[in-house]
């Protein structure tokens, strides 16, 4: 007799904000614990239990930003799955984008060492995670 012997990892639910202005510039924070301590990465985080992942977006923008958004202004601009996009084990990221007035105000907070404004066109050679590929997605229109 064969024994079926499945084992199902745990998946974890994020959520990821693109920030961006109308100059061209996007919100970062230099992060501050592992993994990819100290690199830089989109604001984003769990989500809470019972908690939308556009409601956890906004929450996590503020909580490492202090920018402060409405939910209704997230835009999603897709859902991050691939196995091995983080090494502490299965997450799936739901991405939203949302634009802010150029001079917005940001002040680190939360788990962010730092947070400041980048131009699009002249970001850290490295970001945390597969923010590069989210916020490609978010800057590219679609056809």
């Amino acid at each position: 007799m064969t024994e079926n012997t499945t084992t199902s990892a745990t998946i974890r639910y994020t959520a990821d904000v693109v920030a961006l202005t109308p100059g061209g510039n996007v919100l970062l924070i230099e992060r501050g614990r592992p993994p990819f301590e100290g690199a830089w990465a989109l604001p984003g985080g769990h989500l809470d239990d019972a908690e939308a992942p556009h409601t956890a977006g906004a929450r996590e923008l503020a909580e490492e930003t202090g920018v402060h958004v409405n939910v209704g202004d997230l835009h999603q601009i897709g859902a991050w799955d691939q196995p091995g996009r983080d090494p502490r084990g299965r997450y799936i990221t739901f991405a939203y984008m949302v634009t802010v007035p150029d001079g917005t105000p940001v002040t680190a907070g939360d788990d962010a060492r730092n947070a400041r404004w980048w131009p699009l066109n002249a970001l850290p050679e490295q970001l945390a995670f597969d923010h590069a590929d989210i916020i490609n997605a978010a800057v590219t229109p679609t056809p």
